[in-house]
């Protein structure tokens, strides 16, 4: 097998550019519609050339992040995390999303902190409950 295919398995080249551990983490992937190739749902087996632009969603809730890349080379070996990264390249506006992304999550509160006191004790707990059960209506 030639090392400079003209074109490559979707979820090989993702694999090989090190978006995915696993060929089968990407195929899963792409499988749930969260790549797109020249804007349109992929299956695994679809192929891809030089000046594909792919888009993939990636992580879960605030990690979710949406990335662009036009790929530039086309590889069947899966490498260095060096050598994966010249395989594509990523859209300026990606970029900019990414950092925006990226300080909008800095600037966020971190939900612990709020937290001042902690878990209620046993003792809080029983008033809490003993507040509950009390009604304005029992008293009238």
């Amino acid at each position: 097998m030639s090392q400079n295919p003209e074109k490559i398995r979707l979820d090989k080249w993702l694999w090989a550019a090190r978006f995915y551990k696993t060929r089968s983490l990407a195929a899963e992937e792409i499988g749930r519609n969260r790549v797109q190739v020249n804007e349109q749902a992929a299956k695994p087996a679809r192929e891809v050339k030089v000046g594909d632009k792919i888009q993939l969603r990636q992580g879960a809730g605030l990690n979710l992040t949406q990335t662009t890349v036009i790929v530039k080379i086309l590889s069947p070996v899966r490498g260095p995390a060096p050598v994966a990264r010249t395989l594509y390249e990523e859209t300026p506006e990606s970029i900019q999303a990414r950092e925006a992304h990226r300080e909008k999550r800095r600037i966020m509160n971190e939900p612990a902190t709020s937290i001042e006191d902690g878990r209620p004790t046993k003792r809080d707990r029983r008033k809490l409950s003993q507040w509950e059960r009390w009604s304005a209506s029992l008293d009238d």
